[in-house]
Parts: C-alpha cells; structure tokens; sequence
C-alpha cells in the first residue's frame, strides 16, 4: 500500500533537484523561470477544461450546435429556456446553504491573497469559486469565466509555490504568473496576460519579475493553441487611418467609458444593497436575478453569459444605433443583476463587451453631431471597449496591449492608450476603485490594489508601544504637577480617572510655562482627550490619527470603551518602524538579501 507520505517525499525530491542544483540563486531566477512556465502550462489546461465544460453545459442546456457561442444566438429557442438562469440560481443558492452550513469564510482571491497574505490561497476557495463561477455562466448569468480562470491559475500557482517552500515575495509572483497564464490562455494574448499579472495581481512592474511572468503567459498562450483555444473574437482589418482631428472624440469617448464603469459599479452596489434591504436570504437571491435575467433574454440572448458570441456579432454586423444602444442597456442590467444577486463571475469580458457598444453608439451619435469628423464604428467599438474595460478592471496597460494583440495595429494601439489612461484618470480621481478593490472596500478592506501590505498589519501599535510611562490623577493640582514632575524629567505624562482610565495627555513643558492658578486641576490642561490608540491598530491606521489630531505622541489603551491606559506610542518611533519595514519590502521584492 502506497504511504500518505510518498507524494511529499516526490515533492522534496523534485524541489531538491531544480533549486539544489542552483544554490547560487535560493530559489530565484532560473528556479522561478521554470516554475513559472510549467505554472503557465497548468492554468492554460484549467482554462481549457473550464471552458469545455461551460460549452458543454450551454449545448445541453440551450441546444446549441457544436461550436457555437450562446451570447451570438438570435432569440431562445423555446420560451422555456429562459427558465435555466432561474435552475441555475437554484444550485447557487444550494451550495450558498451548504458553505454557510459549514461556515465557510469568504473566498480570497489572487489580488487580495498578494496584498494581505504574502500569495497564500486556500485550495478549497479555489474549487469553491471554479464551480460557483462554472454553474453561473454555464446557466447563463450574465457574469464571466474570467474570475474563475484567474483564481484557479494563481490558486494552484500559490500551492506550488508553497510546496517549493519559495520566499514570500516569489510565492506572491508566482501568483501573479497564474493569473497571467489563465488571462494569455483565455485571449491568445501573451502580452494582455503579463500585465494582467503585473498590474493587478503582483501590482507592481519591475526588471526582476519580467521573465517569471512572460514565460508563465507565453507557456499558457502556446498550450492554449496546442489545444486549439479560440482566440480572442475582435476582428479588425482594413481599417481607416486615423487623423489628428479625431483623438478629441477618442479621448471623450474615453470620459464616457470611465464615467460607465463608475455607473456599472455603483448599479451592482444598489442592486446588492436592495437585496438586503428586503432581508432577502443569500440563498434565495441567485434564484430571483436568474429569473430576471431569463425575462431579459426573452428580448435578446445577446445578454446571456459573458459575450463573447455576440462581441463577435457586432463587430462583424452593422446594427442601427437604436439596435445597440438597447442591447448595452439590456446587457448593463443583466451584468448588474446577475452579479448584484450573487451570481459568481466578473466583470471582464461583460465590460469589454459593454464598451464596445458604448463605442458604437457614440460613434452613431457623432455622426449626427459632427459628420465631417468621420468616427469608424469599429475603431470607436475598440476605444469604447478597452477604456470601459479599465475603468472596471482598473489596468490601463492590460486593455492596450490587448488591442494590439487583437488588431495588430499600432496606429489604433495609441488611441486606445490615450483613452485608457483618461478613463483610468477619471475613475481613479473620482471614484477611486476598480471593481475588484471596491467590492474589497464594500467588506470594510482598506485595499487598493495587489501591492504588498500584509507586513503593514503585522506592525501593530501593541508591538511599537512603550509600556513604561508615567501616569498621574486627572485631578492632581498644578502646583502638585510642577512639584513632582520638575521640568527635563519627563516629556509628558498620562493623566487618568480614579479607574486609571485615560482622561488626556500632559505635556510637561507647557504646564511648566502655563500661567493657569496653581490650583488648577492638569485635567483643564491636558491635551488629545478624544484621541487614542488601541494594540490592535495597525503602523498605516496609527499614522493617520497622530495626522488627525496633530500629536506627536497618543496614549495606548485596551479598548475605545474601556480606556484603560496599557503603553504610549510616539509618532516619531512608529513612522520610523514602518520605514525600516517598507525599506525591508523593497528589498525583497527587487530580490536582495
């Protein structure tokens, strides 16, 4: 009988031969390179895998042919099939049950995983998400498999990197190559998926962590086509040339997708918010969005699953601008009500294929407004596209390279460069999230991207603060004070209640220079009454009260309710822990000792 132990003892053995043989590089450079391709070659596999059976789950469930997309359908082909969201929303509310029956916490995902945890997934949040974001799409709820292909490619990716015993900084990239092979896999777009790990997933580009990535994206893209992966369905050539007076309009357009994204965001954020404002169970609202998403694909099936059948459509026919305006509508609700219901899946595809809409339409509304400026819908469909797209996604980068991936054109590749960053400008001005970190910020996670803060909530105010201080009765007379606390002996003192509960901080220098009667209480003196620590708090949320209140020093106390004074902190030491810390990151992450 084989022993649990032997597929540890291979696991050591493997590890011993790629990082034993390079001892030089602890893991580094060519280990990680050669981690880093076979983690693209796996979540290309997985991409296809899930794929597949999505397809699969459309032909038995809609009838379609072999081959063909769901979203590019004409109509349902019977009225019954706008039933299958509903059906699907069903087993999503099932499986809702049985992870809250068993207190599954909240899956963590590649972004959050790099930011908080050092890349460390759970595998079992793996799987749950795959077959959550599985069951929604192939049902038909309006949402994407793209959540699913990023958290299955980085979810292995971390387990990899952990049974390796790799560095945190190398576990967090090679995180980053899963999600980058799971997105080249999924467009053919090498390149797209490299910054896609970059830009969201390790959140930040550098030299050191170039050929991890690109190996990991270039791997998935070449597995993806040995498996003859379909790629990414933007079909453009022959192309007018674009002229100066057209980059305004193109640069507008890009307004337009940023203020859309900021639209669709908040409109997933309401439809939630409802939802639990009618106390509807989590359970049951998957059943109550897949049944209007069903009603919604009785006026078009263009809104069913993430798009891509009917990207296609519209690029390659040429609908009236009454026609499109209606379907990005259609499909903005959908979106909107499938993920608002609890349907598992993103916005990435359903964003490109909103912004391609939002293009066309504006490019029927300026040839109404200014005729003489000439708007190709197509190339307004790829800017729309693209720049809505960053303002979801939040990865300027990623969407250009894209277009360039999809049209070969460099010339519309600086349009939608322009666009992008004016609608990333927009979103992150005004707004101040992307999808992904602003449904952090709806949990009460003070994220913004994928950049490394974990070791920030490890520096807690209880770790810093000095427990030596002295304290004295809030009721102690300033003659009293200035007696036992010449000045030069001390910088301040803590004044406390009869219960040593927190009342203020005394300075000594200024109580020594106030010209206040003896008598005084030091109680009518102290300073920062309102302003406290407390151990938990981390170095970030500490810096910002010494900001707020203008100290240099706060008392540190058990709780905000029980004030009871345990230590004292000075904002001096705690800025200066955080810079060795911060210093101590970045060399870690440009891999020095």
């Amino acid at each position: 009988m084989l022993s649990t132990r032997q597929p540890l003892v291979h696991a050591r053995r493997l590890r011993a031969l790629i990082i034993g043989s390079i001892p030089m590089l602890e893991a580094r450079g060519v280990a990680v390179v050669l981690l880093a391709s076979v983690v693209g070659v796996i979540s290309a596999t997985l991409v296809h895998a899930m794929s597949w059976l999505v397809q699969v789950m459309h032909a038995l469930l809609f009838g379609l042919q072999p081959e063909a997309r769901l979203s590019a359908m004409f109509s349902l082909g019977t009225p019954l099939q706008a039933l299958v969201p509903a059906v699907g929303g069903v087993i999503l509310g099932l499986t809702i049950i049985y992870l809250k029956k068993w207190k599954f916490r909240t899956p963590i995902d590649p972004i959050e995983a790099n930011a908080l945890y050092g890349g460390r997934m759970s595998l079992t949040d793996t799987f749950v998400i795959a077959v959550q974001t599985m069951i929604s799409s192939g049902f038909g709820a309006s949402v994407g498999l793209e959540a699913g292909y990023t958290q299955v490619g980085a979810g292995l990716a971390s387990r990899l990197a952990r049974l390796f015993k790799l560095r945190r900084n190398d576990v967090r990239i090679l995180v980053g190559c899963g999600a980058a092979g799971a997105i080249a896999a999924a467009f053919d777009a090498p390149l797209t998926g490299a910054f896609y790990g970059f830009e969201l997933v390790i959140g930040i580009y550098s030299v050191a962590n170039v050929a991890s990535v690109m190996t990991a994206a270039v791997s998935a893209s070449l597995t993806a086509e040995f498996f003859g992966g379909v790629p990414f369905p933007l079909e453009l050539s022959g192309l007018p040339a674009l002229t100066p007076s057209q980059y305004l309009p193109f640069l507008i357009l890009g307004l337009c997708g940023g203020a859309a994204s900021i639209a669709i965001m908040y409109l997933v954020t309401l439809i939630e918010r409802a939802f639990v404002r009618f106390s509807i169970d989590a359970s049951i609202r998957p059943v109550i969005g897949g049944a209007l998403v069903g009603l919604l694909a009785l006026l078009t099936p263009q809104i069913l699953s993430s798009g891509h059948g009917a990207l296609h459509r519209e690029f390659v026919m040429n609908y009236g601008l009454a026609a499109v305006a209606s379907v990005f509508v259609l499909k903005l609700a959908a979106s909107a009500i499938s993920l608002g219901s609890g349907f598992r899946g993103g916005l990435f595809f359903a964003s490109l294929f909103l912004g391609a809409l939002l293009g066309k339409v504006f490019a029927g509304a300026m040839a109404y407004v200014s005729p003489a400026t000439g708007i190709d819908p197509a190339v307004a469909s790829a800017v729309g596209m693209t720049s809505l797209a960053v303002g979801v996604v939040g990865a300027p980068l990623t969407m250009t390279f894209l277009a360039l991936e999809s049209t070969r054109d460099l010339t519309l590749t600086g349009v939608v460069l322009a666009a992008s960053i004016v609608s990333a400008t927009l979103v992150r001005e005004t707004f101040g999230y992307s999808f992904s970190t602003w449904r952090f910020h709806l949990r009460g996670e003070t994220i913004r991207g994928a950049h490394d803060v974990g070791w920030m909530r490890s520096l807690t105010v209880g770790s810093m603060m000095r427990k030596d201080v002295r304290m004295m009765d809030a009721s102690t007379t300033l003659a009293v004070f200035r007696e036992q606390v010449p000045l030069g002996s001390a910088q301040r003192v803590i004044a406390i209640d009869a219960d040593k509960r927190y009342c203020g901080m005394l300075l000594v220098a200024e109580l020594h220079s106030d010209q206040d009667d003896d008598e005084t209480p030091v109680l009518a003196l102290a300073k920062f009454k309102n302003t406290v620590l407390v151990e938990s708090m981390n170095v970030q949320a500490a810096a910002e009260s010494f900001q707020r209140a203008g100290a240099e020093e706060l008392a540190v106390v058990t709780s905000f309710t029980d004030r009871t004074v345990v230590g004292l902190l000075t904002e001096g030491y705690a800025l200066r822990r955080y810079a060795e810390e911060l210093d101590r990151a970045r060399r870690d992450l440009a891999g020095e000792a």
